[in-house]
């Protein structure tokens, strides 16, 4: 019997996005983001997909700024750990769940055992903690360098994991000089792209597994926490999903990224089930 599929939710319904709509209201101004359509880019020749792949290209009419880019990073993480159900709720909403008790939260822990609510308690509470420094850790990251290229990589391990989701940010890298788009409606269009491409229907319920998160930076960097893999090369196996963004500038040499190196986060997240 096939095990059922799981729900993918539009970016609407995703409470982890809520905050977009209300930033728009206190935003400092910026170049508002036209709803214009995006323009399919040729794939990398130099990657050949496989069957399974899936490329989503978000084309932003604008320049977006070093912080936009670090909040694409980290809400795709969020959602595609939500999405793969290695968390029972939204990032966000388990965090309220989790940290500031109310009705909601009392009754579900009167419902299970005390010993089976306290295992329960203890392994969102490390995630949580686990999920919350690499995020914070990624902030830091991108205040020091551009990140041309993330990897979220699900279950295996770094070098062949069982899925793999990439976000090229090499065209999209910010001009200090350029006024920035908004964040907010820019991550709208990526959640409304990853959404259309319906990347997450076919894969079938995936077991709890390890997450790890792979970020290209340049190497005189200096950071300390992500650990540098000089030789690390991006694995060929597993179901892969490739987010592209860019901004309609000129596409940046190659030559630009020969001083960029991959860096590992020191943590593998653990998916839990309540």
């Amino acid at each position: 019997m096939a095990a059922p599929e799981p729900e993918v939710q539009s970016p609407a319904a995703v409470p982890d996005l809520e905050w977009c709509e209300k930033s728009e209201e206190t935003q400092d101004p910026q170049i508002e983001l036209l709803e214009t359509a995006s323009t399919q880019e040729p794939p990398n020749p130099l990657e050949p997909f496989r069957p399974r792949d899936c490329m989503v290209p978000v084309v932003f009419p604008g320049p977006v700024s070093q912080e936009g880019c670090c909040r694409f990073t980290c809400e795709l993480l969020k959602h595609i750990m939500y999405q793969r159900q290695q968390l029972p709720l939204p990032y966000e909403q388990l965090k309220h769940f989790y940290r500031k008790p109310f009705p909601q939260a009392e009754d579900a822990v009167k419902k299970k055992p005390r010993a089976t609510a306290e295992v329960s308690s203890r392994k969102c509470q490390q995630t949580l903690a686990e999920l919350e420094s690499v995020l914070s850790h990624l902030e830091g990251l991108f205040a020091r360098t551009l990140v041309p290229r993330v990897l979220i990589l699900l279950g295996g391990n770094a070098l062949s994991p069982k899925e793999f989701y990439e976000l090229d940010l090499s065209r999209s890298a910010p001009n200090s000089m350029d006024l920035s788009l908004s964040t907010a409606a820019c991550l709208r269009r990526l959640f409304r792209a990853i959404f259309l491409a319906d990347a997450f229907s076919e894969l079938q319920v995936p077991p709890l597994m390890g997450t790890v998160v792979m970020v290209q930076g340049h190497r005189d960097c200096r950071e300390d926490w992500f650990r540098p893999k000089l030789n690390y090369r991006v694995p060929s196996r597993g179901h892969k999903l490739t987010v592209t963004l860019s901004c309609g500038r000129p596409t940046i040499p190659a030559t630009t990224w020969e001083d960029y190196i991959w860096f590992q986060a020191p943590v593998t997240l653990k998916g839990f089930h309540e």
